[in-house]
């Protein structure tokens, strides 16, 4: 069984999935990591006429504030987020910490991992393939290709009674 075991998460019902598998792969008492990463929306871009915000549609002109205001918001409301999720593990008798960091989702888990000695990372894939995948890459198969512990892959429409 395993010891230390780290769960990235990104709030959506398909990522919790891998919660479903930690009574499986841990023994109780085990540490479990949960890793959001948190990447703000949107790009803020400095012009000679101050600060603008960038989006995929036209640009919006909000002052530095809002930006600053934006990013605090995502990050009470991760912070929350994973608190409940903390909390039902806890009960169920692991040790669970609990990390937010800015950046890029599967740079964050491979260090994340590197850096406290994960023993595995569990993760479930969103499935994309095609231009979807050309376009918004893998998170999944970066892990995959730069992880140094063992990834445990859930895919989307996987039911764990089979």
């Amino acid at each position: 069984m395993l010891k230390h075991i780290l769960l990235p998460l990104d709030g959506s019902e398909l990522a919790e999935k891998s919660l479903e598998y930690v009574d499986k792969l841990a023994e109780k008492g085990a540490e479990i990591t949960l890793l959001m990463a948190v990447d703000p929306p949107e790009a803020l871009a400095y012009s000679l006429y101050g600060s603008q915000i960038v989006t995929a549609g036209p640009i919006i002109e909000q002052p530095l504030l809002d930006y600053k205001i934006i990013s605090e918001n995502m990050l009470e409301q991760a912070k929350a987020y994973l608190a409940t999720k903390a909390e039902a593990l806890q009960k169920a008798g692991y040790v669970v910490t609990t990390r937010i960091d800015y950046g890029y989702a599967a740079d964050l888990i491979v260090e994340t991992s590197e850096k406290e000695g994960i023993d595995a990372i569990v993760i479930c894939t969103h499935g994309r393939s095609g231009f979807s995948r050309w376009i918004l890459g893998s998170v999944t198969q970066k892990i995959l290709s730069a992880a140094v512990c063992p990834v445990f892959v859930i895919p989307p429409d996987h039911k764990q009674d089979e």
